[in-house]
């Protein structure tokens, strides 16, 4: 089944490109979440003025994360946690935990976004890397600290 999308998709494809997709994939998951549209002949024709409001969609939201990740650049989050004689945390601070002290100090960014390879599981500063969009990254600080 072919699909216009509407939205990056990881690992499918860029705004207003045509893919080949698995029906149920594509019934399931890209039409009920509007990442794309089907490509009936109709939706075909449309496509150069899909593109050219996504084409302007796209820069204002560029521009708005360039905004957002000049803005997470400067954060520092804190964590206390319980930790061993050896500063092996007992728990680890999660891209979940991430997330939610994100959002408490003002920005939605989903805990998907945040690149975190590992959990934390050692006392000290780490740099964790969030994917905005369209290629966008922002660096935020993450100080673990020994839990008193």
């Amino acid at each position: 089944m072919q699909i216009i999308l509407q939205e990056d998709v990881e690992k499918l494809g860029t705004r207003g490109e045509v893919v080949e997709v698995a029906a149920g994939y594509a019934r399931n998951f890209l039409l009920p979440q509007k990442l794309g549209l089907e490509a009936t002949a109709n939706n075909i024709k449309r496509l150069e003025k899909i593109r050219v409001q996504l084409a302007k969609r796209t820069a204002t939201e560029k521009d708005a994360a360039l905004q957002q990740a000049a803005l997470l650049n400067q954060v520092v989050l804190k964590f206390g946690r319980k930790a061993g004689e050896t500063d092996q945390l007992f728990g680890s601070v999660t891209s979940g935990d991430i997330a939610d002290a994100l959002k408490a100090q003002g920005f939605e960014i989903d805990k998907r976004r945040i690149e975190l390879a590992d959990p934390i599981k050692i006392i000290g500063e780490s740099m964790v890397t969030v994917k905005l969009v369209h290629g966008v990254t922002a660096e935020c600080k993450v100080i673990v600290e020994k839990e008193a």
